[in-house]
């Protein structure tokens, strides 16, 4: 089924991917463009959300990597530690997707997207930036309790981890900067175990894996191009109505 998918189907797949690409790279967002793409080829939605981890991962890890050196732990409590529970989180979330039947995942996906879009609409326009003063800070064992529960939803589905991670690592009094590399670091070893596990999935649509990896490398190239010559804020208030407009299509569609 996933081979046979209609040759217009993998157009419209890949100019997604390259949109997604390159709003990743901008803003942020991009898995609001690709899970709609994937079922559009005639997958289910928790194969597309499958789909979607294993052909973004790599991009996500790679990321992390270059941000390696600004990364640390949070209130008392290792990097390690940090790591360790976000694996766990990870895999636990990716065993719990599988363990979904396609059905009921259909039925969730609409309520997944409208919390996914409302983090990001209040990461982007609502959330107070600057350091949190200490009397006010999340101890580190909280955190990383959150952490671990933000794991679990990044293993099973995934949109908005990343406000949720830079949210609770900057309450936590971490530095916006290491934060945003914490959280890369974070956001990609969760989604690699939770692609180790998706690995021996039958799920798996590798041929559109395949297309949106390649796709989404030429978008991310070009979201960065894009950069600098398109505000932000716009880029993200895009991203906001493109979320609305698939949480009202999917609730539609359920």
């Amino acid at each position: 089924m996933h081979l046979l998918a209609p040759t217009y189907t993998l157009i419209v797949l890949a100019i997604a991917a390259f949109f997604a690409g390159a709003m990743n790279s901008m803003a942020g967002g991009g898995s609001f463009i690709t899970l709609p793409a994937l079922i559009f080829t005639g997958i289910d939605a928790r194969a597309a959300n499958i789909t979607a981890t294993m052909s973004l991962f790599p991009g996500q890890f790679a990321a992390s990597l270059a941000g390696r050196n600004l990364v640390q732990g949070v209130g008392g409590m290792s990097f390690r530690t940090l790591v360790i529970v976000s694996t766990i989180g990870g895999v636990a979330g990716a065993l719990l997707l599988l363990a979904t039947p396609p059905k009921s995942f259909d039925v969730l996906v609409p309520w997944l997207i409208l919390f996914a879009t409302g983090v990001f609409t209040w990461g982007s326009f609502f959330r107070k930036p600057g350091p949190v003063p200490e009397s006010e800070r999340l101890p580190g064992w909280v955190a990383v309790v959150i952490q671990f529960f933000i794991s679990v939803y990044g293993g099973y589905f995934g949109g908005g981890i990343g406000f949720l991670m830079l949210a609770t690592l900057t309450l936590a009094g971490v530095a916006i900067r290491n934060a945003g590399a914490t959280k890369n670091a974070l956001a990609g070893l969760l989604n690699a175990a939770a692609a180790i596990v998706f690995l021996f999935s039958p799920d798996v649509a590798w041929f559109q894996a395949g297309i949106i990896a390649v796709c989404a490398i030429g978008g991310g190239l070009s979201g960065v191009w894009l950069l600098k010559r398109i505000p932000e804020k716009v880029l993200r208030a895009f991203v906001v109505v493109v979320g609305i407009l698939l949480t009202i299509g999917m609730f539609l569609r359920a």
